[in-house]
């Protein structure tokens, strides 16, 4: 397991969303700020079964995206999910403010580590990259906090 991918997950992140003004201008896309927080805490929500989509991956596709998961290549500017799983447009907000969004993103990353460290080897379901395991959704998680960090100018 990458530790240090980990440890910025569990931790590094927050010191960096913990300074993101809530009126920042991505670099790409459509999403605010909180509206980007909010989303990546949907993700480890999934990763956690809290929310739950289908495979819309064909199978015998996995393999070259599972490559991608393990390689150290970022994901693109502009990387859209499939429609069936986010909208084009940004969801609607569900917190009150950027720094309360934060806090319940951390509550989801705690939940994500303390479920999978007491249920191994727990598999999950993403709907793009199929069953993942704890440390390939850390490896997942880390290139996608990185994806939305560097939308924002933070890394």
């Amino acid at each position: 397991m990458d530790q240090q991918k980990s440890n910025f997950i569990r931790e590094g992140q927050f010191d960096l969303l913990n300074k993101l003004d809530p009126a920042a201008i991505p670099s790409w896309g459509k999403m605010n700020a909180q509206q980007m927080v909010e989303h990546v805490t949907a993700f480890f929500k999934v990763s956690t079964e809290k929310i739950k989509f289908p495979l819309v991956t064909p199978e015998e596709h996995l393999p070259k995206y599972k490559e991608f998961l393990l390689s150290d290549k970022p994901f693109r500017e502009n990387t859209k999910a499939p429609a069936d799983v986010i909208p084009d447009d940004p969801l609607p907000l569900h917190y009150a403010d950027l720094p309360t969004a934060v806090e319940k993103m951390k509550k989801e990353v705690e939940h994500f580590y303390s479920l999978f460290e007491s249920n191994e080897p727990l598999m999950t379901l993403h709907p793009v990259f199929g069953s993942l395991n704890f440390e390939e959704w850390v490896l997942l998680h880390y290139k996608h906090v990185q994806h939305h960090l560097r939308q924002f100018g933070l890394v």
